[in-house]
């Protein structure tokens, strides 16, 4: 499908890569308890080595140093080389330019990208419509049509595979 190898998967942060506890405030560096989701450490050392990992968030407390060091606390943060959030972007997703800064940023054309989120509207949507490859994350089987979802993933046991396929 795709004529040039995929260089680079974006995260989504909150309930992609860390649970998003609704009942803490402030920035998750801070939490009393943070977690990350089943299965992501296992799928990040199985394609760390091949791609360029990234976080991206609206993560509206915290910048990235706060979410790079939140990343820390549960032991996945050395699989990420860039760390992205809405503040420092000046854009929030699903707005495109925030996914055509983080393009800009990583010198990379939308095609060379996979984005993977839990989100839909915010995270699957926009990324598809500028050209990106999409991995939706749900943990929730629904029978919406996921037309702008290249793949539908129910466990982070399933991402090295759904990449595999994209690339």
């Amino acid at each position: 499908m795709n004529h040039y190898k995929v260089k680079a998967i974006v995260f989504d942060w909150g309930d992609t890569l860390m649970r998003d506890f609704i009942q803490y405030n402030g920035p998750m560096v801070n939490w009393p308890n943070v977690e990350m989701i089943p299965g992501v450490k296992d799928a990040l050392s199985q394609i760390y080595e091949n791609y360029k990992c990234c976080v991206a968030s609206n993560a509206g407390a915290s910048d990235s140093k706060m979410m790079s060091e939140a990343l820390n606390r549960v032991g996945i943060k050395m699989f990420f080389k860039e760390f992205f959030t809405s503040q420092e972007l000046g854009a929030k997703k699903p707005d495109i330019k925030f996914f055509q800064e983080i393009l800009n940023r990583l010198g990379l054309e939308p095609y060379q990208v996979i984005m993977v989120g839990n989100d839909y509207n915010k995270d699957i949507k926009p990324a598809k419509i500028i050209g990106m490859g999409t991995i939706l994350f749900s943990e929730i089987k629904d029978s919406d049509s996921n037309q702008y979802a290249d793949y539908t993933i129910g466990s982070m046991k399933e991402l090295p595979l759904a990449i595999l396929k994209l690339s």
